[in-house]
């Protein structure tokens, strides 16, 4: 998933569905300055090709991001630099620690398993400076998701026509999504590919309790994010 082909596309698809960034990157700023008002650092993981890192950046002094996916990085790159790092959001690093560190658009469910789960939130709380909050943005809970949903866009952004069907289904604990992109462009004509993520149900329970072994305290805001809500977390 997330090969190059997609990354080529990201920005443009996402704009052409209607994604606001910098809406998003402002509501999440404000609730993270709620917790650290003195906040002036922030690392997005899982950050993709760094739209939200974009918008981020016209609000704190200093921001970085880790992404899994090289050709997503090699995208965030030509907009960010090299404050764009390839790394494992359950492994990764960066010998830094970050005043607000986020994980935006349900990403945090790849983290298929509660050990990687909890690796993971540990990693988040490895990066955050004392008094420092934790946003993640979470997939969908076990009892949430449905089963057998079906998406469909088309939109044409800089020269670009594009449609994108997806479908969703259930595998036991987690879900899988095949989505299908079409694009047509005057001189390259038209190009089909298909991009498939799986990713873990969990409860809000398991949620909480993997912020619990990570270290954390943790409060839930149901409601946003599309209906999937947002986890604001600290160190106790």
């Amino acid at each position: 998933m997330y090969g190059a082909e997609f990354a080529e596309i990201y920005d443009l698809i996402h704009q052409g569905r209607g994604k606001d960034y910098a809406q998003e990157a402002r509501f999440v700023a404000g609730l993270a300055r709620e917790k650290a008002p003195a906040a002036t650092s922030l690392l997005d993981v899982a950050c993709a090709t760094g739209s939200h890192l974009g918008a981020f950046a016209e609000m704190f002094e200093t921001v970085a991001g880790v992404e899994l996916s090289e050709p997503m990085v090699e995208v965030a790159r030509r907009k960010l630099g090299e404050t764009v790092h390839v790394g494992d959001m359950r492994d990764f690093d960066l010998q830094t620690r970050y005043s607000v560190v986020t994980c935006m658009f349900g990403s945090i469910g790849h983290a298929m398993t509660e050990p990687e789960l909890v690796a993971t939130l540990r990693r988040f709380e490895a990066h955050l400076d004392d008094g420092g909050v934790i946003v993640v943005d979470p997939w969908w809970f076990d009892d949430t998701f449905t089963p057998g949903h079906v998406s469909g866009d088309v939109c044409t952004v800089d020269g670009l026509t594009m449609a994108r069907v997806s479908h969703a289904t259930r595998q036991d604990d987690k879900s899988r999504m095949e989505v299908h992109y079409t694009v047509a462009e005057a001189d390259e004509g038209i190009r089909h590919f298909v991009e498939t993520y799986l990713a873990r149900l969990y409860t809000r329970e398991q949620y909480e309790k993997a912020f619990a072994e990570a270290g954390l305290v943790v409060e839930y805001l149901p409601g946003v994010q599309n209906g999937r809500g947002l986890f604001l977390a600290q160190r106790p």
